[in-house]
């Protein structure tokens, strides 16, 4: 192979540094700068960025070919985006701040002839021996490679601070059909000349090549298509329709349509969809579309997509052309991609048009987003059970039983093992026997949407499931949610259902504990007038009900902001302590500001005798209550400082409180990223298991997002941790509202996947997963004292779902700081390296393979 030809970069252009989150970013030029919060918007979030420099108007100009009429000045696509995945397995730590090197390249034999390309290798390539990843970067339709060499300061910036892993990036030129070639195989043979096989010689034949030439790992989990407009379409139809290659996707205001493209898209003018002397043939292009892609789609080989796209995209006059505005065309691709089996997506919409400022803003958000789906190492062994329906499902409470078997409640949004489906949300109940094996499956089902968040033993050999019904009080579809109840036998015969709150607002249960004679507490919230009227947004509600399904007693209160509960454990004197989050000032207690966290004790008649309201400025929630010796611990995750220091994102924390309600101390712990505690199980020695999820590397970071536990000590000292999941979302859905819930007999854990388990294919979107660690935990009766089933935030995908979601409560703060054991930072960097050694040495395969043990 003759020497690549280095290219020279202009240093001076370099972007300047900011730092968003904690994470130091690129600014678009040293002349601006990009404050870019999340919003929440609907569905998905939103990016919203302000004072974005653009390119110089020269390099606008001169990097593309006209489009077609009115479209073409405005969809000019200026400049070029840079996608990086962070692998989880570093190769190689950057030195100093030393840069990589851009590269010029050919290879000489593939389905479309020679193809030049650019490539990046990382810095300390030279000198290393290790195999690395690889980004391909498609360029847009009149654009040359040369758009994406300006991102090497990128690159080189992440790199060297270790914002992601060292990578090789190849940036192909795409010269064929007056570079409007989307990309495709195309078939045309007319007068304007012959399309080229584009696709197969850049997804088959230059990745043969790279791989044959440079030290990358050839394997699909180790590669990764971006590209933005015609090379966002490219990317898409890569990433979709060749997964034994990439296994994950950064797609930028991709021109890639729903039917068919609009009547002026240069789509139809270059031969790309052509057959013979059509330019444009229709059929051609169903064939090629992201919709038969998506159709076809092998979920046994899951891919990940981040879409990004501007929210001043040029807009077609005609509104019965709306589809066709590349805004909603991406929005309808994240919502196809997102409902296929397989397929995880995330959105983001951003301040600006067709242009530089919105790539290179996505850019910086996806690589956060892609970081840990790619990897360079085989997939650590999950071990655990799979459950789930073609349909969106979720994980609703589990427990074990006195003979060693298990209660598992689950909501599927399909049919499931026999079990017609009612329509909407369906709750199902599961007894298993000791080894595992079914027993029987009892639904609680209704047309309308059910969801459970626990179930526990009642004392006498059956069990009580609880949550919210959008159904009325004969079983119909209702205007508003209801809290349930119902009880079944120990043969999962339904011997009574209770609904309770405000027949005109919506009231919902997020967490049931026992309350230890025979019936439940429940906890949650109620938007209306459940029990007194409403003095905010939303109130806590705590219910008791009999073991005859009667309503004992029922308390609400709040602030003028949004407060639920969300945890609830069965108190020593058959009381009860419930906690969740604040909006605002609870009654009797003081706001500091943010989201604060509180807990309460209840006697067992309805009494409060007790609350206290706690957190920092910034948000802090509160996800469960663990009964202890002396008091309660309460489990959740803060992006202040309850500890010593906040270490990034949210961080996770443990609080000890006594029977008083007195704080006695917190302990703060997590990466730089995002980690957030949700559920604990009480230890026979006074401590606690945390259970919880995160986007960073506690022990090795496996996937976008993984389950994790800790061994917290009962004076707060944080031991053992594991970490496990899938390469997808595991714990948490694609607006981080966690969905996990642990029971003692050692730990049981259920909860939310959009992967698999060993062994297992996901049966479509989220599926609920069943895992069994070891711990030495104390002995309850499944309801009380301490490893009560922990409950998560509304699934955002169902009518009312994202509440959940930390920033939906406005107003709040605290009534005092903690008392603390400091904010530990997890070493993983010495665990992981660790890890890596005991996983070995991967075997590089010629064919498009899996990684292997």
């Amino acid at each position: 192979m003759a020497k690549p030809e280095k290219i020279p970069v202009n240093e001076a252009s370099a972007p300047a540094v900011y730092r968003h989150r904690g994470v130091a970013h690129a600014a678009a030029s040293a002349r601006g700068t990009i404050d870019a919060p999340l919003t929440r918007v609907g569905d998905w979030y939103s990016r919203s960025i302000g004072n974005v420099s653009k390119l110089p108007s020269a390099v606008q100009r001169g990097a593309f070919m006209p489009m077609s009429r009115s479209r073409r000045a405005v969809l000019s696509a200026a400049g070029a985006l840079a996608l990086t995945l962070s692998v989880l397995a570093v190769p190689a730590a950057a030195t100093a701040a030393e840069g990589g090197e851009i590269m010029m390249a050919q290879a000489p034999d593939t389905a479309a002839g020679a193809v030049d390309f650019a490539i990046y290798t990382p810095p300390g390539y030279a000198e290393s021996e290790e195999r690395y990843p690889t980004l391909y970067l498609l360029h847009g339709r009149g654009d040359t490679m040369a758009a994406w060499q300006q991102v090497k300061g990128d690159l080189d910036q992440m790199i060297t601070d270790g914002e992601i892993a060292p990578m090789i990036v190849v940036m192909p030129d795409s010269p064929w059909s007056s570079r409007g070639n989307w990309y495709t195989d195309s078939l045309y043979t007319g007068d304007q000349g012959a399309g080229a096989a584009v696709e197969t010689a850049l997804a088959i034949d230059l990745v043969d090549y790279v791989d044959d030439n440079y030290r990358t790992v050839d394997d699909r989990h180790a590669r990764a298509v971006g590209g933005y407009s015609m090379g966002g379409a490219g990317a898409l139809r890569f990433a979709l329709a060749h997964q034994q290659t990439f296994s994950a996707g950064l797609i930028l205001s991709p021109a890639a349509y729903q039917g068919a493209p609009p009547a002026d898209s240069s789509a139809r003018e270059y031969g790309a969809y052509g057959v013979g002397d059509a330019l444009y043939d229709h059929a051609r292009y169903e064939e090629l579309s992201y919709e038969t892609a998506l159709a076809s789609f092998d979920p046994a080989m899951p891919v990940h997509l981040y879409l990004g796209v501007g929210d001043d995209e040029w807009a077609n006059p005609d509104p019965a052309d709306a589809m066709h505005d590349l805004d909603m065309a991406t929005h309808l691709v994240y919502s196809a991609a997102r409902r296929t089996p397989g397929v995880t997506a995330e959105l983001r919409v951003i301040d600006g048009g067709h242009d530089w400022g919105v790539w290179q803003s996505a850019f910086r958000d996806g690589v956060q987003d892609l970081n840990g789906y790619l990897r360079t190492t085989p997939p650590a062994t999950w071990e655990a059970e799979l459950l789930g329906t073609a349909g969106d499902d979720r994980a609703s409470g589990i427990v074990e039983l006195e003979d060693g078997g298990t209660i598992v409640a689950f909501t599927v949004a399909d049919a499931f093992d026999g079990v017609a489906y009612a329509g909407g949300m369906d709750v199902i109940v599961q007894r298993r026997d000791a080894d595992g094996a079914v027993l029987w499956n009892a639904p609680i089902a209704t047309p309308a949407n059910d969801r459970a968040y626990g179930v526990v033993p009642n004392g006498s050999g059956g069990f009580i499931v609880a949550g919210f019904t959008r159904s009325d009080n004969a079983g119909e579809p209702g205007s508003s949610d209801q809290i349930f109840a119902a009880s079944l036998s120990g043969d999962g015969e339904q011997q009574w259902i209770t609904r309770f709150g405000d027949p005109d607002a919506a009231d919902r249960a997020y967490a049931v504990a026992s309350d230890g004679a025979g019936g439940v507490y429940l906890a949650g919230y109620t938007g209306g007038a459940a029990v007194t009227p409403s003095t905010g947004d939303k109130d806590v509600l705590l219910v008791r009900i009999g073991e005859d399904g009667e309503v004992l007693w029922a308390d609400q209160f709040g602030s003028t902001g949004e407060d639920k509960g969300q945890g609830v454990s069965l108190a020593p004197d058959g009381g009860a302590y419930v906690t969740g989050i604040a909006g605002n000032a609870l009654p009797g207690v003081t706001s500091a500001g943010g989201v604060d966290a509180y807990v309460a004790k209840y006697s067992p008649t309805g009494e409060r005798e007790w609350l206290t309201q706690f957190g920092t400025a910034e948000t802090d929630q509160a996800w469960a209550a663990v009964t202890r010796e002396g008091g309660v611990y309460v489990v959740g995750h803060t992006k202040g400082a309850l500890g010593d220091a906040n270490l990034g994102d949210h961080d996770m924390y443990v609080a000890a409180f006594d029977e008083a309600g007195t704080r006695e101390w917190a302990t703060q712990f997590g990466t730089t990223t995002d980690d957030r505690a949700i559920g604990g199980v009480l230890g026979a020695d006074g401590g606690l298991m945390v259970v919880g999820v995160s986007y960073g590397a506690m022990v090795e970071s496996l996937g976008g997002v993984d389950i994790v536990t800790a061994e917290i000590s009962s004076t707060g000292t944080v031991g053992a941790l594991t970490q496990f999941g899938s390469f997808e979302r595991d714990g948490a859905d694609e607006w981080d509202d966690p969905n996990l819930f642990a029971a003692s007999g050692s730990v049981w854990i259920s909860g939310l996947t959009y992967g698999a388990p060993t062994g297992t294919t996901n049966a479509g979107s989220g599926d609920v997963f069943i895992a069994h660690l070891p711990y030495d935990s104390a002995e309850t009766d499944g309801g009380g004292g301490g490893p009560t089933p922990t409950t998560p935030g509304t699934p955002s995908g169902e009518p009312g779902g994202g509440d959940g979601a930390d920033g939906a409560a406005s107003g709040g703060g605290t009534s005092g700081g903690l008392a603390s054991t400091g904010a530990v930072m997890v070493p993983a960097f010495s665990i992981l390296a660790t890890l890596a050694i005991a996983l070995g040495v991967i075997m590089r395969r010629r064919h498009r393979g899996t990684l292997t043990h």
